[in-house]
């Protein structure tokens, strides 16, 4: 396949991707490219032909013109030397005596090591930067005397339009700890694109990312608050064009959530049947968890029922099981609503998360419980959350026991830095099956510049719950309520690779896009990130319908005919729960196909035989690539 770039004065760049290794032809010398072992994708050929755009760099008459020849080229040439690499997914939530490689060996980065001293490195904002090296040898970058945020060490890139970069850095400060966030600067604007906690004495690694949305110079630097000095090594910025990036979302989408079946269909005697009729049908939940929000006028409007019932497994009660509404004032409890709703679910299949036993921002408490003073407020908490956890014990799958306590403190200021570890031990004795337990929170996927949410905060209010009472370990979970306006994809998989190394379940819990033109595309991009992503085990939609509008976003209108949101998520389904249909045997009597996780009826038919036998069989994720069933007719 060829494709052609016009450079700056007019230079055509012709690339031709194929399967064997490849050579780099610039002009009229060749140079060896270097080859990439772990390449999955294609190799690239880049070649300049000995055009009139050639000729016409080597008759530029002035220097500029040829800087800006040459700039414009180099970062053609990078974005086209890297399209054969894979995603690296891998991230630490350690903080290491040293620094790991760069990944992809730096990406357009120049000298990402500091290998070679402050090479192509330059000082941002009037700062002092200072080559250090370690007690092994290694090389980095020091900011000193810093006395403003944006002070740093900085390098000049050039990005790429409609292109999505990747970030990592490793990062360290001279004394205690500080958040320290990456920003691009463009021409127009300042990008913040991942943050991290940086520690003294060990080094962290910031991942993160951005896309593109024009073309030309920016320069990346990093800023913290803190007038610490800041270290910096292995930093990387790799470019993906957006086909590479779905390329790999697929391969991920069918590493994580596919399986090949293999069936073998045999008579009585153990001989092969060939033709044999096999028809598979999905049972109801045995799939991906995808779910939507509701309200309460799911009770009363059929259409809403026919329309919800008909698409989702998973159900979250939109405010009908928070406290303000089971307890309008104190001691009246009233669980009416939250009791038919849990029933209508229970009815139909459909799994309902807990939603939330407590919520730590202020305005979000029920009128009655703002000004209660301690023994009160501790007397009335004591009693919500035995009421509320004991009521459906069993009967969620899991349990947002403190919604947005990174943002908020409504119940640390009253009861101590501990509450929230309070609450998840008295969450798990209420409920000791096996619900997860969530800790729910905004913007650590949204939104890379909101530092109270970064996902190394996130994990490390997760471990201070944990490690202030170990048993609050069993069945934790991380819940991303993933409310998003504008969404940064490669910063999200960014998020999610780093959360991801909790080693324990993450959903995304209330997913909605605000309203603009984009709305729905932007929901397909979500939704097929995060369903791509091995750690991602569940996602809900925040989406519940009410007659004068939805909170943020609907996907129908009030007829419960579908927006284009709600086509997204039907053809989404159609997709990840898609089942072969009309299979036959071969002529030794097997069956192969590639099918989602899930549960599915099997009923193998033979006409024959004027019989037919039907089996229940599970496909999940496991160490065998394939799963073989063996059926006697």
């Amino acid at each position: 396949m060829q494709r052609s770039f016009c450079g700056p004065e007019n230079f055509v760049l012709r690339i031709t991707e194929n399967r064997a290794g490849a050579k780099t032809n610039l002009g009229p010398s060749s140079s060896s490219w270097r080859q990439q072992p772990t390449c999955i994708l294609t190799k690239t050929l880049v070649s300049v032909g000995s055009s009139a755009c050639w000729e016409r760099m080597k008759m530029a008459s002035n220097l500029t013109e040829k800087l800006v020849f040459w700039f414009g080229w180099i970062a053609l040439l990078q974005g086209c030397m890297v399209k054969s690499l894979p995603y690296d997914y891998s991230a630490s939530i350690e903080c290491l005596p040293e620094p790991l490689k760069p990944q992809y060996g730096g990406g357009i980065l120049r000298n990402a090591d500091f290998s070679d001293g402050l090479r192509d490195w330059s000082v941002f904002g009037y700062s002092s930067v200072a080559e250090s090296v370690s007690a092994t040898g290694n090389g980095f970058a020091v900011v000193v005397n810093r006395t403003r945020p944006y002070q740093s060490v900085s390098q000049k890139v050039y990005l790429q339009n409609d292109t999505h970069y990747t970030l990592s850095a490793w990062l360290q400060v001279s004394d205690g700890i500080a958040d320290v966030r990456a920003v691009v600067k463009t021409v127009d604007d300042f990008v913040h694109v991942g943050g991290v906690v940086a520690k003294s004495g060990c080094w962290s690694m910031l991942k993160g990312g951005l896309t593109a949305t024009s073309s030309g110079r920016a320069e990346l630097y990093f800023e913290s608050n803190a007038t610490v000095d800041l270290w910096v090594d292995s930093v990387s910025l790799n470019p993906f064009s957006k086909d590479e990036w779905s390329a790999h979302r697929a391969s991920s989408t069918s590493a994580a959530r596919m399986k090949t079946v293999r069936l073998q269909a045999t008579d009585s005697s153990g001989n092969a049947l060939a033709g044999a009729a096999v028809s598979l049908d999905a049972v109801r939940g045995g799939g991906f968890p995808l779910g939507a929000a509701v309200s309460k006028y799911i009770l009363t409007n059929t259409d809403y029922q026919a329309w919800f019932t008909s698409r989702f497994a998973v159900a979250t009660f939109e405010n009908e099981m928070k406290w303000y509404a089971t307890e309008p004032s104190p001691g009246r409890e009233d669980y009416s609503v939250a009791d038919a709703m849990m029933a209508f679910a229970k009815s139909q299949g459909i799994a309902v998360r807990g939603h939330n036993v407590f919520w730590d921002q202020p305005s979000q408490q029920p009128a009655w419980v703002q000004s209660l003073p301690y023994p009160q407020l501790l007397a009335a908490a004591s009693r919500r959350i035995r009421s509320v956890v004991s009521r459906y014990a069993g009967q969620v799958i899991g349990w947002d026991v403190v919604n947005e306590n990174l943002h908020f403190n409504f119940y640390e200021g009253r009861f101590g830095w501990d509450a929230s570890t309070a609450f998840y031990a008295a969450a798990r004795l209420l409920d000791a099956g096996s619900a997860l337990m969530f800790m729910n929170e905004y913007n650590t996927l949204e939104q890379p510049g909101d530092m109270a949410a970064l996902p190394d905060r996130y994990l490390t209010r997760l471990r201070e719950i944990v490690a202030a009472y170990p048993e609050n370990g069993a069945g934790m979970a991380i819940g991303l309520e993933g409310h998003f306006t504008n969404p940064n994809i490669p910063y999200m998989r960014a998020a999610l690779d780093t959360l991801s190394q909790a080693g324990i379940p993450v959903w995304l819990t209330e997913v909605d896009i605000a309203a603009g033109p984009a709305q729905a595309e932007h929901l397909e991009e979500v939704l097929r990130e995060a369903y791509a992503h091995p750690a991602v085990q569940g996602i809900v939609l925040w989406s519940a319908w009410h007659p004068e509008g939805c909170y943020v976003m609907c996907l129908t209108d009030n007829n419960f005919k579908n927006l284009p949101q709600g086509d997204v998520v039907d053809r989404l389904i159609a997709e990840w729960r898609a089942t072969p249909r009309g299979a036959t045997t071969d002529e030794q009597g097997y069956f192969e196909a590639e099918l989602p996780h899930g549960e599915y009826q099997v009923t193998v038919s033979h006409p024959a035989l004027n019989t037919s036998v039907s089996r229940s069989v599970k496909v999940q994720l496991g160490a065998d690539s394939e799963y073989f069933i063996d059926i006697r007719v």
